[in-house]
């Protein structure tokens, strides 16, 4: 929006330069009627820069000062990413001062970088970009950059080989949240006497931060506590993959007792597959499900003992990236990195908190109430 309301200016000053770089004679007469001349249409060049220039001006003011954002989504894959893409549309409304272009990418990185292209071509002043893997964004990048729009990674992190192709990062830390849900488990298998953990990794997205992180947090609880981690599988971060990936598992081994599920929608479909095969979930049952995302039918499984702990990864990012926008506009400085925080949620109080690296972490028993106030 700026940038356009500066070419306009800039156009009218060098018209007006133009136009004075013309002025000379070979005599006092004709260089005075020259110059009578020439002042005489610069002064009309100059009346048409400026009425150029408000016309510009005038229909920026028409338009309410609307600040044009794209974003390029993941896909729908979640009921986490569904409430993400509602809070970035609820957030950049008309209503509040922005023109909102939504992409939604299905999965695949070849079409967010095709959508940021087509950002780029639309001349939007900010790009959101929640990307499906960390690497090989360097190029694209590079091509906004060039192009003077700022980008806001959101949710996932991308690995680039120069920090400055984005301008921040508004998401959760999925390590943190693995370290919650290894700290969680021992603690709780601890308070029941739990001396032996198969366990069962169903993981995100392979490469995404999300997937990396949590597998991350799970894998150094196992080294350290000794657990046995007996299979990892990708489960896509969906329920039908999360359903025939634990179908699978179960044909191939009988001695898990804890599946970790990297997102609330694969620990549904686990569940689905476990009950299915004659096998118990829950405190009482045959396996204990952990689980990440913590939405509304997430915490209902956690209420009901099917999931037995839940980190919360939330993924109401609207305010936050707007947050950082407003400051953009206003010219002052923003961090590079903005987390949003989480909490953990269990079934029961066998474990009131977990501490990682001296700080300590509540964990809020799941009641009715608790999912009455959920938002997503």
């Amino acid at each position: 929006m700026k940038r356009k309301l500066l070419a306009a200016f800039l156009c009218a000053a060098m018209v007006v330069t133009m136009g004075a770089a013309g002025c000379g004679g070979s005599s006092n007469e004709a260089s005075t009627d020259d110059t009578a001349a020439e002042e005489s249409a610069a002064e009309d060049t100059t009346d048409a820069a400026e009425e150029e220039s408000g016309d510009d001006a005038a229909a920026e003011e028409s338009d309410g000062g609307v600040i044009t954002v794209g974003f390029s989504q993941v896909g729908a894959e979640s009921d986490w990413r569904t409430a993400n893409s509602e809070s970035m549309k609820n957030t950049f409304s008309e209503e509040n001062g922005y023109k909102f272009i939504f992409d939604d990418a299905q999965q695949k990185q070849e079409n967010q970088i095709t959508a940021i292209r087509n950002f780029v071509q639309q001349d939007v002043d900010y790009i959101l970009l929640a990307p499906v893997t960390e690497t090989g964004w360097d190029t694209v990048l590079q091509e906004a950059k060039d192009a003077g729009i700022p980008v806001i990674i959101v949710d996932r992190m991308v690995d680039v080989s120069d920090d400055s192709l984005y301008t921040a990062w508004v998401g959760t830390n999925p390590l943190l949240e693995g370290r919650k849900a290894g700290e969680w488990l021992k603690a709780y298998a601890e308070a029941h006497n739990i001396e032996e953990l198969n366990i069962a990794d169903i993981q995100g997205t392979i490469g995404s931060t999300a997937q990396i992180g949590r597998t991350q947090g799970l894998e150094e609880a196992a080294e350290k506590y000794g657990w046995n981690i007996v299979v990892q599988q990708t489960g896509e971060f969906t329920q039908a993959k999360g359903q025939e990936v634990m179908e699978s598992i179960l044909k191939q081994y009988d001695n898990i007792n804890v599946v970790y599920c990297e997102n609330d929608n694969e620990a549904f479909g686990a569940i689905d597959a476990i009950e299915a095969s004659g096998k118990t979930v829950g405190p009482d049952g045959d396996m204990l499900v952990i689980s990440f995302d913590s939405t509304n039918a997430g915490l209902t499984d956690v209420l009901s003992g099917k999931i037995i702990c839940d980190v919360e990864c939330n993924p109401l990012h609207g305010p936050r990236a707007e947050e950082l926008i407003k400051k953009l506009e206003a010219g002052e400085e923003i961090e590079k990195e903005n987390y949003v925080d989480g909490e953990i949620f269990a079934h029961g109080t066998d474990v009131e908190s977990v501490t990682i690296e001296g700080t300590e972490y509540p964990v809020t028993e799941v009641t009715e109430d608790v999912i009455a106030e959920r938002a997503y």
